[in-house]
Formats: structure tokens, C-alpha cells, sequence
């Protein structure tokens, strides 16, 4: 009489397999989802493209990049400027990103470094100024990927800091010591660095460690421990709600 009983290693291949099997539905499925919910994200479908204007410009968690765009004629209602100690001439922001960037200057300068503002809030006439005068010396190409078409920059919600440290040069700021403290301390103020590295794909904008954006503490946090970009954040918390 012939035993049914079958191998162990052929069992457990066929469990593998399965498991196997399994897992690559999962993962299947879940690309789906993930271009379901993010089918209109700049990095599916290019940027400038399919732009859409922005209804919630108040929101201190407003998406403003190359595929959303401000009005011509928005300007934040409560402007105000950062105390002289911390910025370069008279720059303005929003009355709770002033709060939070002050705390967070003075903080700095207590423990010995030097964090200065050198661009805020910029009108949409601003903007529109700086970027034609990149692309009219450096060329279209050149100027899409460091400054902001009109409408487009962060810089116009009044949610945006530039920054500068003892060299006193913005674009060489990643090679301060201040560069290294906001690193460590800009989320516990709401700050983020608003172009990493590595995210130009989805974030439309090269590298800039002088640029920090305002979320508030506990988005800040969040993107702060996933090691994401603001673009990634959102689609991900609305991810979550749906």
C-alpha cells in the first residue's frame, strides 16, 4: 500500500509558494490603491501641468508647488515682521510663523548659533519679477528648477522662511553648524525643510536646505519621523481618511 503522505519539503514549497503568491497580490494591490489616490500628484504626470487653483490658501497645511497655484491677487490677512534680531531688513510672514520662528531664532542664538531670515513673504508681482529674470539669465530649464512660477511659490502664503547662518551666505547654508541645529531642532518649532534631497522627482524643486516651510508642530513631526517630503505627507494623510 502506497503512502498519500506527501514530503515535508514539498509541503512546505507549496506553503511558500503560496505565501508567495499571496504577498504579491498584496503588494499588487496596493500599487493600485497608491495610483488610484494619487493619480493627479505632480510626479505621475509632470509638472505645470493639469494646474489647479488653490481654495484653502488660509490652511497652514496649503499644498502650493508647480501643479497648484495661488491667486494673483491672494495676500495672507495677518502679516506681520520678524523682529529685526532674527532677519535681514523688514521680511513678513504670517502672525503664527512669526511666533514660531522667533522662539526658534532665539533659541538658536542662546546656544550659539546664528539663524537669520533673508526672504518671507513674497507678492505674486514678486515672484513673477524673479522668476523672468532667472529664466532671462539662466534659461527656462534652469530657472523651473530653483524658483517658482508665479502663483506657485510658498513664498505667498506667508508660511515660508529662507535662511541664512554665521557665513551669511543662504546658499552655502548646508555648510553651517546652523544648518546641522535645524536639522535637529526646526520640527519642534513647525519648521520643515521644504526641498530634501533626494525628492526633487515629487517636489518638482532641487535641493535647497535654506528654504523651511511651517506646518505646525505636530505635521512637522510626522514628516520629521517618516523622512518625507510635504507632498508625500498629505497624499498619504488623506490616504488615511479615505
Amino acid at each position: 500500500m502506497k503512502s498519500t503522505l506527501q514530503p515535508a519539503y514539498i509541503i512546505i514549497g507549496e506553503n511558500m509558494k503560496e505565501k508567495t503568491f499571496k504577498k504579491a497580490v498584496y503588494i499588487v494591490l496596493f500599487i493600485l490603491i497608491v495610483i488610484f489616490f494619487t493619480k493627479d500628484c505632480d510626479f505621475f504626470f509632470g509638472f505645470y501641468k493639469n494646474i489647479r487653483q488653490i481654495t484653502n490658501p488660509d490652511d497652514i497645511l496649503v499644498l502650493v508647488n508647480k501643479n497648484n497655484k495661488l491667486s494673483e491677487d491672494y495676500i495672507p490677512k495677518d502679516l506681520e515682521a520678524i523682529d529685526i534680531n532674527y532677519a535681514m531688513e523688514e521680511k513678513y510672514v504670517r502672525k503664527e510663523v512669526k511666533s514660531a520662528f522667533e522662539a526658534l531664532a532665539k533659541k538658536a542664538k542662546e546656544e550659539g548659533y546664528q539663524i537669520v531670515a533673508v526672504s518671507a513673504f513674497r507678492s505674486y508681482s514678486y515672484q513673477d519679477e524673479l522668476y523672468h529674470s532667472y529664466v532671462k539669465t539662466s534659461g527656462k530649464a534652469y530657472a523651473d528648477r530653483c524658483s517658482a512660477r508665479p502663483g506657485h511659490s510658498e513664498h505667498q502664503t506667508g508660511l515660508a522662511i529662507d535662511v541664512m547662518g554665521e557665513n551669511q551666505d543662504y546658499n552655502k547654508f548646508a555648510e553651517t553648524k546652523e544648518f546641522q541645529w535645524m536639522l535637529k531642532h526646526a520640527h519642534e518649532y513647525g519648521f520643515i525643510l521644504r526641498y530634501p534631497e533626494k525628492f526633487e522627482d515629487v517636489t518638482g524643486f532641487k535641493y535647497e536646505p535654506w528654504h523651511y516651510r511651517y506646518v505646525g508642530i505636530d505635521a512637522a513631526k510626522k514628516i520629521k519621523e517618516k523622512n518625507t517630503c510635504l507632498e508625500l505627507y498629505l497624499h498619504e494623510h488623506l490616504f488615511s481618511l479615505a
